[in-house]
């Protein structure tokens, strides 16, 4: 049997996935909107924002059909809608056990329980696989907002971060903020009770500088010179640069090796600067993603394994 692996483009970046599955060699052998099926094992695509692990054609006579032979191979299954023939995929789905599409409250844990993902690929025909990467529908990832305190909604991508890999400052742990303004990531960085210091040339919303766990210095998010921080439980940085320029400052802070944990958003300015994400990717225990909160960007982490 061919081994094949299907791969679900983040919205609006089926050409950036493609373009990395291209390089990393991957035989891409049909293209339904977002969904992107290739020859193969998987390999890892920061431009997928959920990938199927096991994926298989089924030949259904009729959706109880459709439903009943989903819901032998497990229970719990998400609907793709890229795959096309949405009014009867909807009536097998609904025929499905149901799967709660509540906002996640943060703080609390991923949902540990397997979910499959599927399609109606044609009338007769569903492509489905039991597993994926993503513990969340179509990988993305969707809050209860606190709408009123942080400044923008760039505090999501904190809130996505923790959240899909389990792991969040704890209480009195230094974390650096840099290019912190207007304070969103201050503020999950404090909320979790963690210490902040908070750099940028920019100052932070009011409401937020004073948060006691909060200490502001205005310069530059390039200035802070590694060798004059100490020992950083975190370092996070939304700075808008070009992302070549994010790798040589994340560079600085691994070679004195003082850092536990990094969190860092490449900001894509124009075309998408493939071979600086290929570096980030290739740092020894990093993690490259494009989390459901991010735009053109992707989210590079790399954490201490003893708090994972």
């Amino acid at each position: 049997m061919t081994r094949r692996t299907v791969y679900l483009a983040a919205k609006g970046y089926t050409e950036d996935l493609l373009q990395e599955l291209g390089h990393a060699g991957v035989h891409v052998t049909e293209i339904r909107d977002r969904l992107v099926l290739a020859q193969g094992a998987a390999v890892h695509a920061a431009w997928a924002q959920n990938i199927w692990l096991e994926p298989e054609f089924i030949t259904i006579s009729s959706i109880k059909d459709g439903a009943r032979q989903l819901r032998q191979r497990q229970r719990n299954w998400a609907l793709c809608a890229s795959g096309g023939n949405h009014g009867r995929a909807k009536l097998i789905q609904s025929s499905l056990p149901h799967v709660s599409a509540k906002p996640v409250v943060f703080g609390s844990e991923a949902p540990r329980a397997p979910l499959g993902s599927w399609t109606l690929w044609e009338p007769d025909t569903i492509l489905a696989s039991a597993a994926c990467t993503s513990a969340f529908a179509d990988g993305e990832v969707l809050f209860e907002e606190d709408r009123q305190t942080p400044p923008t909604r760039a505090y999501l991508k904190l809130w996505e971060a923790f959240t899909i890999t389990g792991c969040r400052p704890r209480e009195d742990e230094l974390c650096l903020d840099l290019g912190s303004s207007p304070g969103g990531w201050s503020w999950v960085l404090a909320q979790c009770g963690a210490r902040v210091f908070s750099v940028d040339k920019a100052a932070l919303a009011p409401h937020i500088a004073a948060h006691p766990h909060i200490d502001f210095c205005s310069g530059s998010a390039f200035g802070l010179d590694p060798r004059h921080a100490g020992e950083v439980d975190w370092l996070c940085c939304d700075v808008i640069c070009y992302p070549d320029r994010l790798l040589a400052m994340v560079a600085r802070w691994l070679e004195l090796g003082s850092v536990r944990n990094f969190v860092c958003t490449l900001k894509f300015q124009g075309e998408t600067d493939h071979e600086t994400a290929r570096q980030f990717a290739a740092i020894p225990g990093s993690r490259l993603v494009h989390l459901s909160c991010n735009k053109h960007e992707l989210t590079w982490m790399r954490l201490d394994p003893r708090q994972i």
